[in-house]
């Protein structure tokens, strides 16, 4: 009988996981869970969750093999009999502004140490607010490892702080890790935390190296960040670009190369195979059509149909959608703007289109970002549940001036986490299919990003 393999996406939002054959891919069970709202949670949450799904798919007794993908950066810090201090602080918690900006002011040349320039999001930021903000809480810790650290090691049940491991691309995006030299930069931490004492941090496993267990024996994997796993999921190689749009925005690219940009646009990321993952990151992604949606009481079909009976460039609207502050550019303190309102072009389609490009017209900054940087881009392909909406691929093609591949709707994160486990399990990283692609080419129209930088430069002061 072929062993099965799970795969656990813990995003913000929810907790899915997969059950699949290891070595054929063929979906055996799955599941989700939500998590709670907000920029920061108790990971005892995570962790319930995630024991909720495995409930639900007959538990790990006939897994043979897990692994865990979770959102990046968000810190958990330990004390040291390995209880949490206080509330996670998820990547989307811009209160670590300020602590980013001096963090890059003290380290000379961050991006060249570690990659990337620091911005709110990264776990080395939200280190020092705490150090700053909460001097108790920040004398307990311990030990601080990432989301998909803690659940891998709580799903071990081992509660040894020196049991605590991570992968190279989680491990990229704390502002403390030489993706590199695969080292952890301790003076940028201890810079960070204010403090020369030592702090634990989680072993950082090789791609399909293993290191726990779970009591029952299956073998847990090193997990990855989500976007990594997106990555391993859908099966790209260097050249590809994906753009994913979920919770937030992100365009990556698998390079064989790492790339260092002083500005903290492009994040010097490392991926879940050895290689690398440059990658821009916004905060608004899907949540611009729940808001559209909401705004004209419509469905998220309805939304589609409307988008794509107005004429392209919205007949002069133009939304800037910082909805929730922006990390690329980084505003933290920025709000979205429609703008070129008049008594001509204000109704719902062109209302519609507008926000579907602006949340495009991001993203299409993010791969042109990439370019800036020497990395290939030879394909884009599109993911996440914003991807789903009909009208997006297409719109999406007009902004980016390339044809589209979007792959069937699955859960990609899951399903590379899955990979993942297989791979440890077996030594091979397997080839699944994942099914008939859709490739959209539209006729590009480049005066709608031009107007989209237009009002950037505008609001740049806002």
């Amino acid at each position: 009988m072929e062993k099965l393999i799970a795969g656990v996406d813990s995003s913000t939002q929810s907790v899915k996981i997969v059950v699949r054959k290891a070595h054929s891919g063929e979906l055996v069970a799955e599941a989700k869970a939500p998590h709670p709202d907000g920029t920061e949670v108790d990971p005892i949450a995570w962790w319930q969750a995630l024991q909720q799904v495995i409930n639900a798919v007959g538990g790990l007794e006939k897994i043979s093999a897990i692994s865990i993908a979770g959102q990046q950066h968000g810190m958990v810090a330990l004390n040291s009999q390995g209880e949490v201090i206080r509330p996670a602080l998820l990547w989307n918690d811009t209160r670590s502004a300020d602590a980013a900006i001096e963090i890059n002011t003290e380290v000379v040349n961050i991006s060249e140490r570690v990659g990337s320039a620091l911005v709110a999001s990264f776990t080395a930021s939200k280190i020092r607010w705490m150090a700053k903000n909460e001097r108790d809480n920040s004398s307990k810790v311990a030990a601080i490892c990432l989301p998909h650290d803690y659940l891998s090691w709580k799903l071990s049940g081992s509660t040894n702080l020196n049991d605590l491991v991570t992968d190279r691309s989680d491990a990229s995006g704390t502002g403390y890790f030489d993706g590199v030299k695969n080292v952890y930069d301790k003076e940028i931490l201890k810079l960070a935390h204010l403090s020369d004492r030592e702090i634990i941090l989680p072993r950082v496993l090789g791609p399909n190296e293993s290191a726990l267990r779970t009591p029952n024996g299956t073998l847990i994997g090193p997990g990855a960040g989500d976007n990594a796993g997106a990555a391993l999921g859908v099966g790209a190689e260097p050249g590809d670009v994906v753009v994913s749009l979920g919770t937030s925005g992100t365009a990556f690219a698998v390079s064989e190369t790492s790339t260092h940009d002083a500005t903290g646009s492009v994040a010097g990321f490392a991926d879940a195979t050895g290689r690398f993952l440059p990658l821009v990151c916004t905060l608004n992604a899907a949540r611009i059509l729940d808001a559209a949606c909401k705004l004209l009481k419509v469905s998220h079909d309805e939304l589609a149909n409307l988008a794509l009976s107005a004429s392209a460039g919205a007949n002069g609207l133009t939304l800037l959608p910082y909805f929730e502050g922006e990390r690329t550019p980084n505003r933290p303190n920025a709000r979205g703007t429609l703008h070129g309102l008049s008594l001509n072009n204000s109704d719902p389609a062109n209302i519609a289109r507008a926000y579907i490009e602006g949340m495009l017209c991001g993203l299409a900054d993010a791969v042109f970002s990439l370019e800036k940087l020497d990395v290939a881009v030879n394909r884009i392909l599109l993911v996440g549940g914003a991807a789903k909406n009909p009208a997006v691929p297409e719109i999406a093609s007009s902004i980016f001036g390339r044809k589209v591949i979007v792959p069937p709707p699955g859960e990609y994160v899951a399903n590379g986490a899955a990979r993942q486990a297989a791979w440890a399990l077996t030594g091979q990283l397997p080839n699944w299919q994942i099914g008939d692609t859709q490739v959209i080419e539209s006729k590009h129209f480049p005066e709608i990003f031009s107007k989209y930088q237009e009002l950037v430069t505008k609001t740049k002061n806002f």
